[in-house]
């Protein structure tokens, strides 16, 4: 008798087949025989995730037999063939057996880290290029030259008609990897898939991790417990939506003065706490989240490296032809530079506002229907732009940024605005109080200007810089604790049942947020 051990998959399959089998057979001394055998059995097709029996019946001798677990299989070959399979599991001796083990697959990183890596080398590969036709044309002589142009001009239909076919299959490559945006229905070039954005978002992810280790808040810190409240409340309102219940939101709450928050594709929210000291209540917190938000579901940043990309390799054929035409290295360079500013002007900016702009259109959604006031984010942006001025932060013109101006901003809110209440009256939410919060911050800032002025006319050592009611000098200290006094997650395992509660979570904290009394003049507020 002798005795085959080797790895065989988790799931094992045999059909009716000739299985020839040469290995290295042991006998019962443990030394091995080199030997082929070959069996030829008919096995039916059975399938196990766990083991799978087999014992021969020869007319004499003992039994041999063949079992399989979801590392090795163990096979005892007698001089018949193989017959029923047997109930009992047959040991295999550790001490016969021979394991093949295989090497854990490699993982191939994501293909827009791979352009992104690869990005410098491109240009590197086009300065070169050019460089070289340049050199080539500059030492070949005058005769040589005007041959040159006498080919091209006796094969310009022949060129012009390759330089189209290469045109059309460009077309064509860039036809097939149109794909239509979810909840907009725009669309869109997609060269990067979401699965390998996905990647990249995994690794991004670790990074940033590392990166802000030190500087996390605690998870039992009230500023992230009301930014976890408010995501999962808006995830939870919003998974109806494919692209939000199928990823795991997460917050990290990073104790930076910077005005920020982002969302990676992967659902792990960074917002830092400059951004909680700008939002004057929870219903403006859910507006930026959901702006952020809208970025993850909509796939913005695949979106916008398949452009980039695009627009990147279209730009190696214009680099190669500066290099090559412009006499001297320092024109090259100047041309260069020129050629990636009006690159950025011309299509990655305008389109970064693009997406810009379609993110603050779907998170004033995803806060509707998460019953959050809508009214309260044109108020946001609105206290955005009093703060740069009060701040002395530089102004440029919308044009020269990737990001609309506050301005426009607010007013596309606004413009929007009746479609988003419709929303969320249509969500049954809870009727909103009848002050606008867009009237009461108008007024409230006609009135401190004129304060100010009476102020300016009295004296200027009586002069003081007039503070926004929303502005982060006068937002209370206390808010995320506040906030986190009456609310609670929704219990609810569906969005119907929600509905029908008396107050959404949203809602009481709000009620809980405008009850805080603002700390007196000077004590600015602190991040806890």
């Amino acid at each position: 008798m002798v005795l085959l051990c080797v790895n065989i998959l988790r799931s094992s399959r045999f059909c009716p087949l000739s299985a020839h089998l040469t290995r290295n057979f042991f006998n019962r001394a443990g030394r091995p025989v080199n030997k082929a055998h070959c069996v030829s059995p008919n096995i039916s097709c059975l399938r196990t995730t766990n083991s799978v029996y087999f014992r021969a019946s020869p007319p004499s001798g003992p039994p041999r037999s063949f079992c399989s677990n979801v590392r090795t299989a163990c096979l005892q070959i007698g001089p018949r063939t193989i017959s029923s399979p047997h109930s009992g599991p047959v040991p295999c001796p550790p001490q016969w057996g021979h394991n093949f083990h295989t090497s854990a697959p490699v993982r191939a990183l994501p293909a827009p880290l791979i352009w992104f890596l690869l990005k410098p080398l491109q240009k590197l590969l086009a300065i070169v290029l050019g460089r070289s036709i340049r050199k080539w044309w500059v030492a070949l002589p005058a005769n040589r030259r005007q041959l040159f142009r006498e080919w091209v001009q006796q094969h310009r239909w022949h060129l012009s008609v390759g330089a189209g076919v290469a045109v059309v299959i460009v077309l064509l490559l860039l036809l097939t990897h149109l794909d239509e945006s979810p909840l907009t229905g725009r669309t869109r070039l997609l060269v990067f898939s979401r699965e390998n954005y996905m990647e990249l978002a995994a690794l991004t992810s670790e990074a940033y991790m590392e990166e802000f280790a030190e500087l996390l808040v605690p998870v039992t810190d009230p500023r992230h417990q009301v930014v976890e409240r408010v995501v999962q409340h808006l995830a939870q309102r919003n998974k109806d939506i494919p692209e939000v219940s199928e990823v795991t939101w997460s917050v990290h709450v990073v104790q930076s003065p910077n005005v920020n928050a982002f969302v990676l594709p992967d659902g792990k929210v960074f917002m830092f706490t400059g951004m909680l000291d700008t939002v004057a209540d929870v219903h403006q917190l859910s507006i930026v989240l959901g702006h952020e938000m809208a970025h993850a579901i909509l796939g913005h940043s695949a979106e916008q490296a398949s452009l980039s990309h695009v627009v990147d390799l279209l730009s190696l054929i214009l680099l190669t032809a500066i290099w090559a035409v412009c006499p001297r290295d320092s024109l090259a360079l100047l041309g260069q530079w020129v050629q990636g500013k009006l690159s950025q002007l011309m299509f990655s900016r305008p389109f970064s506002r693009k997406l810009e702009a379609e993110a603050d259109q779907v998170g004033l959604q995803l806060a509707a229907k998460a019953c959050a006031d809508v009214r309260a984010g044109p108020v946001f942006w609105q206290q955005m732009e009093i703060r740069d001025q009060l701040t002395g932060e530089p102004t440029f013109p919308e044009w020269l940024s990737t990001h609309p101006s506050h301005r426009n901003r607010f007013t596309q809110l606004d413009r929007l605005m009746p479609q988003a209440l419709e929303l969320r009256e249509s969500c049954v939410c809870p009727a909103l109080p009848e002050s606008d919060p867009r009237v009461v911050f108008a007024k409230t800032v006609r009135v401190l200007l004129e304060t100010s002025k009476h102020q300016g006319r009295a004296g200027p050592e009586e002069a003081r810089k007039p503070h926004l009611p929303h502005s982060p000098v006068s937002l209370p200290a206390g808010l995320p604790a506040a906030l986190l006094a009456q609310s609670a997650p929704p219990a609810s395992p569906n969005v119907e049942q929600e509905t029908k509660s008396p107050v959404p979570s949203v809602a009481s904290e709000l009620a809980v947020a405008e009850s805080v009394s603002p700390p007196a003049e000077g004590e600015g507020s602190q991040p806890s």
